[in-house]
């Protein structure tokens, strides 16, 4: 796979995932943050488990190195899964959002001290005009920074935005040590087997089948989207650099604002109508000196 193609993944993935928060806040508002992760994990593992299993022996005895990577993988998603939900529950997308923005230094940082991965000066330069051009466009009009440090979600949204950010390293770690597919498909199991059990364990398994068929159209809306961003992103971390990556896929926000436009004719202020063209311009810039 080239390095181009992979870059044109993580336009994937940034866009599923523009469209697939919204569904996460909509779904973990419904039905709660532990039913939604264990419907859109079940989904996943569901509809991966065709290509994953010709090769499931062959994983199961391959290095311990890539078995360890993978089991490292599995815990650090569930737990950044389950703080991401929560902060979208509790706190405002235009609020959250501009937090995970932290996710790509997190992913630069460990690829970096872990694999040695460098990527360029101009490269580097893109990223942050990337990141900067993201947070003009997260903030509206009314923002005030004391109100802001104090938000709801806002602390669990930097702890989730550390989290996954070490998830998504992973996850490319991962699929180039095994396989993309099987990267998702293991840690779709291993957190649907997790979240299954905790439900079975607090006795809802009757409210959690009540609320799947009272808002299947919205938990199937977001399982289709995560999970075609989360197999573009695993399949474009192996062809380009992880650092980068990341930083395109983070661009969701800019899709996010775009449907807003699109479907709640919202209004952008200056600074975001700037943000905007920063964010794009930065995000095209880093995938042509890319690929």
């Amino acid at each position: 796979m080239s390095v181009s193609v992979g870059i044109g993944l993580a336009f994937v993935a940034m866009l599923s995932w523009g469209i697939g928060d919204f569904w996460i806040q909509k779904s973990a508002r419904k039905v709660g943050d532990l039913e939604a992760l264990f419907f859109i994990t079940f989904f996943g593992a569901f509809v991966l488990a065709p290509f994953a299993y010709p090769r499931l022996w062959e994983f199961m005895n391959a290095p311990a190195q890539t078995l360890l990577v993978v089991g490292v993988l599995c815990v650090t998603l569930l737990i950044a899964a389950f703080l991401d939900f929560e902060a979208l529950r509790v706190g405002k997308l235009a609020v959250v959002e501009p937090i995970w923005s932290f996710e790509v230094p997190v992913a630069g940082l460990i690829a970096f001290f872990l694999l040695g991965e460098r990527i360029g000066g101009i490269a580097i330069a893109l990223i942050v005009f990337l990141l900067l051009g993201l947070a003009l466009v997260s903030l509206k009009g009314n923002f005030k920074l004391h109100r802001f440090i104090f938000e709801k979600g806002i602390l669990i949204a930097f702890l989730g935005a550390v989290m996954m950010g070490a998830a998504n390293f992973f996850m490319g770690l991962s699929s180039r040590l095994s396989d993309p597919i099987m990267a998702n498909f293991i840690s779709d199991v291993f957190i649907a087997l997790v979240t299954g059990c905790m439900i079975i364990y607090q006795g809802g398994v009757g409210k959690t089948l009540r609320d799947i068929r009272g808002n299947l159209p919205v938990l199937l809306q977001m399982s289709v989207a995560d999970k075609a961003a989360w197999v573009a992103f695993a399949f474009a971390m192996v062809a380009a650099p992880i650092s980068i990556a990341v930083a395109l896929s983070e661009s969701y926000i800019v899709i996010a604002v775009l449907l807003g436009l699109a479907v709640n004719r919202e209004r952008l202020d200056i600074h975001q109508k700037i943000g905007l063209v920063v964010a794009v311009g930065a995000a095209v810039a880093l995938a042509v000196i890319t690929g």
